[in-house]
């Protein structure tokens, strides 16, 4: 039967190697039955540069993620909040392409919006001015222009600093804005949305200019490795053992 799988928010890092080992098996399983492989964003816990290719966890998700579409499986890679200085350097290696934040595609039929979700994330506004400054084009430049050693650390104390905000924050401002899912819904005309970000898996129903329209969100791979099943019959999400 033909399915498409989609996965987001895996946070791949040697400290958590059990979860990186349900990636590995994923990709030598279910995945290779797969039409397609869409990964939605933070395949890492975090990235600072192609350079970091030579890292042993790196190179070794590159070469499982080529082995794969070396299969015939395409593999379709978008950013996340925590891997978006992610380039062409890691896609040639890992044999993906990547895509943009909020694309549409044909899933047998059915239009479906793709996002990492974290742009639907409104009310969270220091977030969402953080993200603004760190996607311009000058700030990444005058980060890769710094040695790897230091833009670890640099990210190492981002991250220390944004669990703190975190712990400040409500869960209501950290998850998705109605307003804007439903302008996004409306801005794509389609009926099905992907995303994930918020690690709160669910399937919501959203009424949008008439329409009915499904949201599915994908799970975080934090206790589990989750993916999402889509084939002509629908959605399904599937828990890897």
């Amino acid at each position: 039967m033909n399915f498409t799988a989609f996965i987001s928010d895996l946070h791949l890092t040697p400290g958590r190697a059990r979860i990186n080992e349900i990636f590995f098996d994923f990709l030598r399983g279910p995945a290779r039955t797969a039409d397609a492989l869409y990964i939605l964003g933070d395949l890492f816990e975090y990235w600072a540069g192609d350079d970091d290719l030579l890292d042993p966890l790196n190179a070794h998700v590159a070469s499982a993620l080529a082995e794969l579409s070396s299969r015939g499986v395409p593999i379709m890679l978008m950013h996340g909040n925590r891997d978006f200085m992610l380039r062409e350097g890691f896609s040639r290696a890992a044999g993906a392409k990547l895509i943009a934040d909020s694309v549409t595609v044909d899933l047998y039929g059915t239009p479906t919006l793709l996002m990492h979700g974290d742009t639907l994330c409104r009310d969270d506004h220091r977030y969402q001015a953080l993200r603004a400054r760190m996607r311009s084009p000058l700030w990444q430049r005058l980060f890769l222009f710094q040695p790897l050693w230091l833009r670890r650390a640099e990210i190492e104390r981002g991250r220390r600093m944004s669990e703190r905000s975190k712990r400040a924050k409500s869960m209501e401002i950290m998850d998705v804005t109605s307003v804007a899912v439903e302008e996004a819904f409306r801005a794509s005309g389609c009926s099905r949305m992907i995303h994930g970000h918020t690690h709160r898996p669910a399937m919501h129903l959203h009424a949008v200019q008439g329409r009915t329209c499904e949201r599915w969100v994908l799970s975080d791979w934090y206790q589990h490795g989750q993916y999402l099943r889509v084939g002509p019959g629908g959605c399904e999400a599937i828990t890897l053992p």
